[in-house]
C-alpha cells in the first residue's frame, strides 16, 4: 500500500470527527480526519502506511454507528480541465 490517506464510506451522519478519530486511533496514530458533511463519507490519513493498511484490513466491513464501513485506500484526486462554460 503506498498511501497512508483511507476513504470512510458509509458514515452514520451523526459522526463526528472525534469519534472516527478514537476509531482509527485503536491502530495507530491519526494525523487528519476530515467528514463530508452531510454525505456520509470522509477522509482519514494515517501516521504511516503499515498504520493505514492496520486500519483498513481491520475495519472494513466492521459495524459503527448502525452502519457497515467501507474503508478503503484514497483514490488521488483528479480535476476536470474541460473549459468552464460562461
Amino acid at each position: 500500500m503506498q498511501n497512508r490517506k483511507l476513504f470512510v464510506g458509509n458514515l452514520n451522519y451523526s459522526v463526528g470527527h472525534s469519534e472516527i478519530n478514537e476509531l482509527f486511533s485503536n491502530y495507530g496514530e491519526v494525523a487528519f480526519v476530515k467528514i463530508i458533511e452531510g454525505k456520509g463519507f470522509g477522509f482519514v490519513e494515517m501516521a504511516n502506511e503499515q498504520q493505514a493498511e492496520n486500519a483498513k484490513n481491520s475495519l472494513n466491513g466492521t459495524e459503527f454507528k448502525g452502519r457497515t464501513l467501507n474503508v478503503d485506500v484514497a483514490k488521488p484526486q483528479t480535476f476536470n480541465n474541460r473549459p468552464k462554460r460562461h
